[in-house]
């Protein structure tokens, strides 16, 4: 199309583009925070991960919803040498799960639950199954997203009948600085992705086995990144995409990328 346009042949138009390090058919994507707190909270949570306080417990908590139980239309082909394992394309859905959890970031032990739902309902419920299987004399450091079901008045009400959980949120669209993610993309990798399910509750076992033989022999993740690293890969990105002009048609984000950019 580009080179019918300009007149040239296709070779020319790929040339040029080789010529100049061009690759217009790969795409990055970006996510900057508008969050006003995106400095308070980055110091924050980066400091519990470097320097986590003792006597307490630093515990990464999140939901992973819609988790669904597929089940593939013909069975897949094992790995073998010279192919790699094979699956159909095409599934039938057996209904969806919820994966609650929380990671302990010093000894990497998760507490987890599946559940139908992602209510407050349900992670009030999650709240207490944490608060039964933690000892009762320690603090409790809870690193949790802006998700709505963390803050309804319930939850709040609840938390402040349990001064020992101290919550700490990460700032918006900034998910990446809560390692309960890495937690939920090794489970999808390892446990979810290639089964093949038939119902829920098979999909359940599967997540709950896994839960299992994860917390006999536990790694915790390491987060070495400081918060004054962050926020200058945070600035060159900021300043690339400034430079590329997107600003001059997009209106500005605000915070903390106004004043670096």
């Amino acid at each position: 199309t580009l080179a019918r346009k300009l007149g040239v042949s296709a070779a020319k138009v790929q040339r040029i583009w080789t010529a100049n390090g061009l690759q217009p058919h790969r795409v990055k994507t970006f996510k900057l925070s508008k969050d006003r707190r995106f400095l308070d909270k980055l110091h924050d949570v980066v400091g519990l991960y470097l320097d986590p306080p003792e006597h307490a417990l630093v515990l990464c908590a999140d939901e992973k919803s819609q988790i669904q139980a597929l089940d593939r239309t013909q069975p897949g082909l094992p790995l073998k040498k010279g192919r790699c394992g094979t699956m159909t394309h095409d599934y039938k859905r057996h209904g969806t799960t919820t994966l609650f959890a929380a990671i302990d970031m010093i000894e990497g032990k998760v507490i987890a639950d599946c559940m139908p739902r992602h209510r407050h309902q349900e992670w009030l419920k999650f709240l207490r199954q944490i608060d039964a299987q933690t000892p009762k004399e320690m603090e409790l450091h809870l690193i949790l997203d802006n998700y709505g079901t963390h803050k309804t008045p319930r939850v709040k009400r609840w938390l402040l009948k349990h001064p020992r959980y101290m919550v700490h949120f990460t700032p918006t669209y900034s998910s990446w600085l809560n390692q309960v993610e890495r937690f939920f993309a090794q489970i999808t990798d390892k446990a979810i992705r290639r089964g093949a399910f038939k119902s829920v509750k098979a999909l359940e076992k599967t997540i709950m086995e896994y839960l299992e033989k994860h917390n006999r022999h536990p790694k915790p993740f390491v987060w070495n990144a400081t918060a004054d690293l962050i926020l200058r890969k945070i600035e060159d990105v900021c300043k690339r995409t400034c430079n590329s002009g997107h600003w001059r048609t997009h209106r500005p984000p605000v915070g903390l990328y106004s004043i670096l950019c």
